[in-house]
């Protein structure tokens, strides 16, 4: 079986604020680029890596690229484990969607609902599930580092553990944690969800 390392990119300014989508420019705050630090010690002592791979949004590839640094890898972009596209809501404050009654519909019950003009759940779940699966067969064995966001690893996980894609927020992914999942020709084994990192001032 392959083990995946699902890692969710560090903090940025814009977290608990702003729905960030796929909006560029968003980087790591001060407080992420430590984050990514911590992250790249913790794989750096626990874990040989073949290949790292980010989403292609700047918080991610900064915090994949210490990882990659520290490996001594060539950083692989990859489109399939990008941000959801949150469409017209890309970049509003959550304040204002909030107040909006087709937002609280889309997070209660999102097999049903996706952003207005944007993608389903379904949708970003089957784009990163079929790239894993293309993973295992390049990778046999070994241990995969992927940088991507927190829908994205959750949407793995729900078709990991076979949950109805409206259970989506009752996982929890911490920004620059850790979520363990190994994939194979059986049953796919989640071995851990949303482990924190670590951080390299403490």
């Amino acid at each position: 079986m392959t083990r995946f390392l699902l890692i969710r990119h560090g903090a940025t300014d814009a977290i608990g604020h702003v729905l960030s989508g796929r909006t560029p420019g968003i980087h790591l705050n001060a407080e992420g680029r430590k984050q990514a630090q911590g992250l790249a010690k913790i794989l750096e002592e626990g874990y040989a890596l073949p290949a790292i791979l980010s989403s292609p949004l700047e918080r991610a590839i900064e915090t994949a690229q210490p990882i990659a640094d520290a490996q001594g890898l060539t950083l692989s972009v990859d489109e399939s484990f990008i941000e959801f596209d949150f469409g017209e809501w890309t970049g509003l404050a959550f304040s204002e969607l909030d107040s909006r009654p087709e937002w609280r519909e889309y997070n209660r019950y999102r097999s049903l609902h996706c952003a207005p003009e944007g993608e389903s759940l379904a949708d970003v779940q089957r784009r990163a599930w079929k790239r894993i699966q293309a993973l295992c067969r390049a990778f046999g064995d070994q241990t995969v580092a992927i940088v991507s966001h927190a829908d994205v690893i959750r949407a793995v996980l729900l078709l990991a553990l076979g949950m109805p894609l409206d259970n989506i927020l009752r996982l929890a992914i911490p920004l620059a944690s850790i979520t363990e999942l190994q994939v194979g020709e059986g049953a796919p084994v989640v071995r851990s969800i949303g482990i924190a990192g670590r951080d390299e001032s403490a």
